[in-house]
């Protein structure tokens, strides 16, 4: 049977609430235990004919219009104004010149690992590099929290990874466009890349003002709730139909100035925004991972075990080489211990951004399958190696 959208809402939240009990009984990580709901799902739904609708197909809107501005937004919000200040720099260089780096190292090794022009052409790789280039510290930061890691180092965590996935989101959708052919190939890419990334800034800095005006104006902490909410998908929406310039710029700097504006994270008028911002950030975090675990078949793993093999040391050269280039790039304005770098380098894993990135791949690409394979073998990698291991190495390191 078919099903309507309401039923794919309520489908995909009964996952999340099931992801939520094996969390709570099983002692599983959150992330791992959405992913096992969807997966547990995927495998009985054909068993009781139940189609949920969800397709490669159909994703790309609800993840980028939807999700996306939601976890962005989250991100930013929860971000310690006079912490990010002093780390700024480390940050920035992380979030531009790491990714940049990161991105193609690891579109080199996959391309040349795999060596199949025909079959898994540059293009390809470098579309697995940008999204592979985006990092999701949530569960790292929680373990700093629980065994009381110094406040700067979850803030560069949070920090680098807030810019980095904003600039990963940039460089992804210009190289799609590339693969799709929806810009000119004799066009200035770098100048197309500047306008859309600094046009989204601008944007952002703008209706982040706009946005903080009316919460003056009316204020009312349900207001701000409620203007807050919308902003983050309307800023979104009108960069990228109306302006088109980067959503995902827009939207974090939407975040940050609204942010920056409250002199105290819980006054009058911010109250309850951060309980609104983390129930929401949970919930579509959590979707993500379910819908993951539904799109995830047996045979994935059988027909791409080679190409997600490639994508895991790829992706782990990849970081170490853009953390350990960026660090020394800066040395002189800001030191980043030796000790620091492996935990950001360890620490890096990929998660709820990039599995949105490649469910928004367009199908009618050939080659859309071979990276959403290697994508979801590096996020499973992430989450039962790394993530399971990580919290020794922050307290060893931290």
């Amino acid at each position: 049977m078919t099903v309507t959208l309401l039923s794919q809402i309520l489908f995909l939240g009964a996952l999340t609430i099931v992801g939520l009990l094996l969390s709570r009984f099983l002692k599983l990580e959150l992330t791992l235990a959405c992913l096992a709901s969807g997966f547990i799902a995927g495998l009985f739904l054909a068993e009781i004919n139940f189609d949920t609708g969800i397709r490669a197909d159909n994703l790309r809107d609800i993840v980028f219009f939807i999700i996306l501005p939601v976890l962005i937004f989250e991100a930013a919000w929860h971000l310690k104004p006079t912490l990010i200040w002093s780390w700024l720099t480390p940050i920035i260089t992380l979030a531009t010149v790491g990714i940049l780096v990161g991105s193609f190292v690891m579109a080199g090794i996959i391309y040349f690992a795999i060596d199949n022009p025909q079959y898994f052409p540059w293009i390809a790789a470098l579309l697995a590099g940008s999204i592979l280039s985006a990092t999701d510290p949530i569960a790292i930061v929680a373990q700093l929290r629980a065994i009381k890691a110094p406040d700067e180092l979850a803030v560069l965590f949070e920090g680098e990874s807030l810019f980095n996935d904003a600039t990963a989101v940039v460089l992804f959708t210009l190289i799609l466009a590339m693969a799709t052919g929806e810009i000119d190939p004799e066009q200035d890419y770098l100048a197309y890349f500047s306008v859309v990334f600094f046009g989204g800034i601008f944007f952002g800095l703008v209706f982040g003002l706009i946005t903080t005006i009316l919460c003056l104006l009316l204020a009312n902490s349900s207001a701000t709730n409620l203007i807050l909410t919308l902003s983050a998908f309307s800023s979104f929406y009108i960069a990228e139909h109306l302006i088109h310039v980067s959503g995902i710029m827009t939207v974090m700097v939407v975040a940050l100035v609204t942010r920056f504006s409250f002199k105290e994270f819980e006054n009058d008028l911010a109250q309850g925004v951060s309980h609104t911002w983390d129930w929401l950030g949970m919930l579509f975090n959590n979707l993500l991972f379910c819908i993951m675990g539904l799109v995830i078949t047996i045979n994935m793993f059988l027909e791409q075990w080679l190409a997600m093999l490639i994508a895991i040391v790829a992706a782990l050269i990849a970081r170490t080489v853009s953390v350990f280039s960026c660090c020394l790039l800066i040395r002189p304005a800001k030191k980043v211990s030796i000790a620091w770098q492996i935990l950001l380098v360890w620490g890096g894993l990929r998660g709820a951004i990039a599995i949105a990135l490649v469910l928004s791949l367009p199908v009618s690409l050939p080659y859309w399958w071979v990276i959403q394979s290697m994508v979801f073998g590096v996020v499973i990698f992430s989450l039962l190696v790394q993530g399971t291991t990580n919290k020794h190495l922050l307290k060893k390191l931290s």
